[in-house]
């Protein structure tokens, strides 16, 4: 069965749009002149997207191989295009883990399976973008929120 999303208007340039989960979100956009904002950018929540799809492989993964760890993040950064409609030409993933005991091994599987098997929003992003991932291990020290 095929994923559908209804988004609906809220006015102004604010839109809630649902999901399969029964979850909603607002997005909007930066007007200019007007500092307050309601929701989300629908670029930035792409780059969301493929950050979540990603995080939840490798935390899965991690799992079953009853690998432990601290703590857990990935910073996604993408770079648009000049002319519209702009679009990410290039993005740099980075994933970072936190632990006193980081078994790099298999965290370095965990991303690679993740990267090169299960994650769609990542192979959808190499249809029209350059990604680069990267990965970094902070021993002995908790993410800092």
């Amino acid at each position: 069965m095929a994923d559908k999303v209804t988004t609906h208007w809220q006015g102004g340039l604010t839109f809630e749009s649902d999901n399969p989960s029964g979850k909603f979100v607002k997005m909007d956009t930066t007007i200019d002149g007007q500092e307050e904002r309601h929701g989300l950018s629908p670029k930035a929540m792409m780059l969301s997207s493929l950050a979540g799809c990603s995080a939840l492989d490798v935390i899965s993964i991690l799992n079953k191989m009853n690998e432990e760890i601290d703590d857990f993040k990935i910073e996604v950064t993408g770079d648009l295009t000049d002319e519209h409609p702009k679009y990410y030409h290039s993005v740099d993933v980075e994933y970072h883990f936190y632990g006193s005991d980081l078994n790099k091994k298999k965290c370095d599987r965990a991303v690679q399976l993740s990267v090169e098997k299960y994650c769609g929003v990542m192979e959808m992003f190499r249809q029209f973008a350059e990604v680069k991932t990267s990965i970094h291990y902070h021993i002995g020290t908790t993410r800092n929120v």
